[in-house]
């Protein structure tokens, strides 16, 4: 297994201004990585930014092409290249399934797998003229644990880890490495903010920090391995370590 060194790294995070995103661009500026910050709030990303040595902040809403098309027209004009990305923008629903409009469920395929799949295709020409690059997709654990209330973002879900899936066979030639990691239940902004960390909402699931799944996704990007799954109960150190060999 080829381990990558992420110094002087280029790696886009989308959803960067909260939650995982935010701690994976922390923790890629951490490693001597050059993350860069795509989302929809502007100001965020600009505290971010300054934060983060003034990190490349491109406010984006990954659903729109001319969006997308800045945001990596913006990556190549300052780094000159595209090393790495984690698609991480997402949002939730949580609703009976008999609740659900038809029009919310498009709207979050658009965002949690849809925009994933446009950001994929919009990295690909720099990474093959590079001979190569890592993408990171955040998948879910809940795809695992059928429960009310969760049908429309576990299908989001469920769907980019199938994507994800694909995209590694066929874009393996292009040595391009593309993993999928599955956390579970995380202290983020997800539905008001319901999980708060170290608790445990159910029997067995404690919720994690940011900090810990963002470490997770950064091995992810040093090993290209296909998936990690964090698994639920506490958080385990030894998941965070770079596995060599």
């Amino acid at each position: 297994m080829a381990v990558l060194d992420l110094t002087g790294k280029t790696v886009i995070v989308t959803g960067a201004s909260s939650g995982i995103g935010e701690a994976t661009a922390r923790a890629l500026h951490a490693a001597g990585a050059l993350p860069v910050l795509a989302a929809r709030r502007a100001d965020r990303l600009r505290e971010l930014s300054e934060q983060l040595g003034g990190a490349l902040a491109a406010p984006t809403d990954v659903t729109d092409p001319a969006a997308r098309h800045a945001l990596i027209q913006a990556t190549l004009d300052r780094h000159g290249r595209i090393d790495g990305l984690v698609n991480n923008a997402g949002a939730g629903i949580l609703k009976l399934l008999v609740d659900t409009e038809p029009e919310e469920f498009s709207q979050l395929l658009e965002l949690n797998l849809v925009s994933a799949l446009a950001m994929t295709q919009a990295v690909l020409p720099a990474m093959r003229e590079q001979g190569g690059g890592r993408i990171v997709n955040v998948s879910s654990g809940v795809i695992q644990t059928p429960a009310p209330t969760v049908s429309a973002y576990a299908a989001s879900k469920a769907g980019l880890a199938m994507m994800s899936a694909v995209a590694r066979v066929e874009l393996a030639a292009d040595g391009v490495e593309v993993s999928t990691v599955f956390p579970s239940l995380t202290a983020t902004e997800f539905a008001g903010g319901i999980y708060q960390l170290g608790t445990e909402p159910f029997p067995g699931f404690v919720v994690h920090s940011t900090g810990y799944v963002a470490q997770v996704i950064l091995r992810a990007l040093r090993t290209g391995e296909a998936s990690i799954d964090i698994p639920h109960g506490a958080e385990q150190p030894e998941l965070i370590e770079t596995p060599v060999g």
